[in-house]
C-alpha cells in the first residue's frame, strides 16, 4: 500500500497518544478514519485536530466510543462505521489500543490483572476477528498491530512487576508473526505488522490509571506498592507522606510523557512509513533498535541488574 488517499482506516485508542497522531496523519493525506476510545471528549479533540485544515471535499472522519476488550462494543463500532463511513470495506486498521498495570500476580488484583491483558492483547484478536471481513473485501489492505519492546523483553525495570503487559505484548507480537503466513494462504492481498515501540511520549501511564481506579490517582494497594519500589531503589520513604508518593506518580506519568526520546507524532510517522514499504516488523525509536540489538545478542542476561542498568546508561531512560 504505497499511498492512503481515498483509503479507510480504523484507529482504536484514537483518544490520545499514537492513536491520535495516526489520526491526524492519515487524514492529512486524505484517508478516512474511523476511531474508537473510552472517552468521547478526548476522541473530539482528535477530531478537531485533524480538522484544523480544511478537510478535502468528501473526507470522514467518525467517533465511537467503545471498550476494545468487549466484543459487542466491537461490533457496535463495526455496524456504525459501515452506516456512517457508508462502505462495507476498509483497508487499514490499527489496533493501538492500550494500557498498563496489574503487573504482579502477587500484589495487584486479578481484576486489574486481566483488564490489562483483556485490553492489551484482548483488544487485538477481537479487533482482527471483527474486521476481517472488511478488509478481505477491500482491493489491498494492511492490519497493523501494536506490541511493545515489551513483546520481545518482558521487564521496565528491577524494581517493577510487569507480567500482565509483557504477556499481552508477547501475544500480539506472536499473534501477528502467525498471521503472516495465515494472510497468504487465505487472504493474500491483506499485509500484517506488528509495531514495537519503545518509551514514547503518550499519556499511557495516567490514562492507565483512569481505566484501572476510575481516576488518575493511586489506589492505596498501589501506594503501599510504590513505597516499596522506592525503598527498593535506595529512598528513604519513612518521612514521606501519601500526599508526596502521589505527587511522584503524577510527575513519573509527567516524564514519561514530556521527556520521552521519541513524540507520539515521530512514532506515527515511522508506522505508517513502515506500512508503505511493507514491513512486517516495525521498531520505534533508537532504544527499540539499541534493546532489540542488546537481547538478541545476550538472551540469557537480558534481565539481570547489569544488563538494566547498561540499557538505561545507553538509553537515558527514566522509567522502571
Amino acid at each position: 500500500m504505497k499511498d492512503f488517499a481515498g483509503k479507510i482506516a480504523v484507529i482504536t485508542g484514537g483518544g490520545t497518544g499514537m492513536g491520535r497522531e495516526l489520526a491526524r496523519q492519515l487524514v492529512a493525506e486524505g484517508c478516512n478514519v474511523a476511531m474508537c476510545d473510552v472517552s468521547a471528549e478526548a476522541m473530539a479533540e482528535t477530531k478537531r485536530l485533524c480538522e484544523v485544515e480544511k478537510l478535502p471535499q468528501g473526507l470522514r472522519i467518525t467517533t465511537h466510543i467503545a471498550d476494545v476488550s468487549i466484543e459487542d462494543h466491537y461490533r457496535r463500532f463495526r455496524d456504525e462505521l459501515i452506516e456512517q463511513q457508508a462502505t462495507d470495506k476498509i483497508h487499514l486498521l490499527f489496533n493501538n489500543a492500550g494500557i498498563g498495570g496489574g503487573g504482579s500476580l502477587f500484589t495487584n488484583t486479578r481484576e486489574q490483572w486481566e483488564r490489562t491483558f483483556n485490553i492489551c492483547w484482548g483488544g487485538v484478536y477481537l479487533g482482527v476477528r471483527t474486521f476481517l471481513p472488511l478488509l478481505v473485501k477491500a482491493d489491498e489492505a494492511h492490519i497493523v498491530n501494536t506490541s511493545s519492546v515489551n513483546g520481545f523483553w518482558a521487564s521496565v525495570g528491577l524494581g517493577v512487576s510487569h507480567t500482565a503487559y509483557s504477556a499481552a505484548k508477547f501475544a500480539v507480537k506472536g499473534f501477528t508473526e502467525a498471521m503472516i503466513n495465515d494472510l497468504r494462504l487465505n487472504a493474500p492481498h491483506v499485509k500484517c505488522s506488528v509495531v514495537m515501540p519503545g518509551h514514547i511520549g503518550t499519556s499511557i501511564v495516567s490514562n492507565s490509571r483512569k481505566v484501572q481506579n476510575g481516576a488518575d490517582q493511586l489506589n492505596p494497594d498501589e501506594l503501599k506498592q510504590a513505597r516499596q519500589r522506592l525503598q527498593g531503589q535506595g529512598i528513604d520513604v519513612a518521612k514521606m507522606s501519601d500526599a508526596d508518593i502521589q505527587q511522584l506518580a503524577l510527575d513519573r506519568a509527567r516524564i514519561f510523557h514530556d521527556e520521552a526520546p521519541t513524540s507520539a507524532a515521530a512514532a506515527a510517522k515511522i508506522i505508517l512509513d513502515g506500512v508503505k514499504a511493507d514491513r512486517w516488523r516495525i521498531l520505534v525509536g533508537d532504544d527499540a533498535h539499541l534493546l532489540d540489538e542488546r537481547v538478541r545478542k545476550t538472551p540469557e542476561q537480558a534481565y539481570t541488574p547489569e544488563f538494566y542498568q547498561d540499557l538505561v546508561a545507553a538509553t537515558g531512560w527514566k522509567v522502571g
